[in-house]
């Protein structure tokens, strides 16, 4: 596999948030006396995008409370909460390694732009990305868009450039995109509807960095 340049996801994927998001979840959950998501299997199992679809699987019934209300509150929680989440073991090694390598590095995601700064920043990892892109606001309908439009505008070589992600819909960003994918397995969404992508599936990202030390 011969990289030029990876177009990493974040949550779940570098941010190790899903403790934070479930905890989110459920003070929106409790908020609206519905029940708890306590599992994280049972999470994984929800979860997908747009987020919208998955505050549907969960219970919320819009027609009571608007799914921008039920967005905000979670933001209110977990924006706050989230700068106590680690990187997943390895994920700064790893960073490095690439850029060693002379490997470009991108950050692409469904957090809403600024506050996704303000992430970066908070973990000094800032350096290490050469182009960040983010959503202009906090629902993370879909970055399919977002991505297609950044590969062509960079005139990046699709066939050298690899997104990593957590997510069914970061293999669709790919896809979209007309790049290649790696998914990780220790994120959001449960390792069994990755395995349902055309994809390779990592444990980790100590596997992906055995994976990578070969290119």
């Amino acid at each position: 596999m011969k990289i030029k340049h990876i177009i990493w996801d974040w949550n779940g994927t570098l941010l190790d948030d899903l403790d934070v998001s479930m905890a989110a979840l459920n003070e929106v959950l409790k908020s609206e006396q519905l029940p708890l998501v306590l599992d994280k299997e049972e999470y994984r199992q929800y979860f997908q995008f747009p987020v919208i679809k998955y505050y549907e699987k969960v219970g919320f019934d819009f027609a009571k409370t608007p799914f921008d209300v039920l967005a905000k509150r979670y933001m209110d929680y977990y924006q706050p909460h989230s700068f106590a989440c680690p990187l997943h073991e390895g994920a700064v090694e790893l960073l490095k390694d690439c850029r060693e390598k002379g490997i470009h590095q991108s950050l692409l995601s469904a957090t809403k732009l600024d506050f996704l700064f303000r992430q970066i920043d908070h973990y000094g990892i800032r350096s290490y990305f050469e182009h960040i892109c983010g959503l202009d606001n906090i629902h993370a309908h879909s970055k399919a868009e977002l991505a297609k439009a950044f590969v062509s505008k960079n005139h990046f070589d699709r066939s050298c450039t690899v997104f990593i992600g957590d997510s069914v819909h970061d293999y669709e960003v790919a896809s979209y995109a007309g790049c290649r994918c790696i998914l990780i397995a220790n994120g959001h969404e449960h390792i069994s509807k990755l395995e349902a992508c055309a994809t390779p599936v990592l444990k980790d990202i100590n596997e992906l960095k055995k994976l990578l030390s070969a290119v």
